[in-house]
């Protein structure tokens, strides 16, 4: 499990509050956040941590795709965020979605510990204590409209579908649009257009 460190600059704080509240500055919010996330390790009291951070953008990527209609069958569906393996948001998750809605759905977060019982929720995050079995989870997850987000080295290149990276002092995300694709499900262009690309 990764250390959950300070990382952030002076104003994010006020950013990532902001990002999970507006919906009409959801792209301007998540670039900001993008641009002013500082290096992991740079202490600095009272600011965000990683996995503060983290879960605006887990949030936020519940917010910018579509999955196909039977897997929210009705408009007040909630959206399942699961998280497979250690938990490395402790609270930080669970406090980011209290009291949210993606359009009508409310959010509901879900710890599993095999994949074969994650394969109902939306939105999968595979922590980086599973790498090992990170073929056979992808595997299992395969037929499934199940997005999957992990901080893994090689997740994109197994298969995943959105993987955290550190691009120098920066928090980015990378995204498998194919990945999505194959799964049935729509990422926005604009949060497409966010994502990093090595050599980019």
């Amino acid at each position: 499990m990764q250390s959950r460190q300070p990382a952030a600059s002076l104003n994010l704080r006020w950013w990532v509050s902001f990002l999970v509240r507006s919906r009409a500055a959801q792209v301007l919010c998540l670039g900001l956040a993008l641009l002013l996330a500082a290096p992991v390790g740079r202490a600095q009291d009272a600011q965000p941590s990683e996995y503060q951070i983290k879960a605006a953008f887990v949030f936020n990527f519940a917010k910018f795709v579509q999955w196909p209609q039977p897997a929210l069958s009705a408009p007040t569906s909630p959206i399942v965020i699961g998280i497979l393996g250690d938990n490395p948001f402790r609270d930080d998750l669970e406090r980011t979605i209290k009291n949210k809605l993606v359009d009508e759905h409310p959010l509901v977060i879900k710890e599993f510990r095999a994949a074969a019982d994650a394969t109902n929720c939306h939105l999968l995050f595979i922590s980086a204590t599973e790498k090992k079995r990170l073929p056979e989870i992808l595997e299992t997850l395969k037929g499934t409209s199940v997005l999957t987000v992990s901080e893994t080295d090689g997740f994109i290149e197994a298969g995943g579908m959105i993987n955290f990276v550190q691009q120098g002092t920066k928090l980015r995300f990378q995204i498998n649009k194919e990945a999505a694709n194959k799964a049935a499900l729509k990422v926005s262009s604009k949060l497409l257009s966010l994502a990093w690309t090595p050599g980019g």
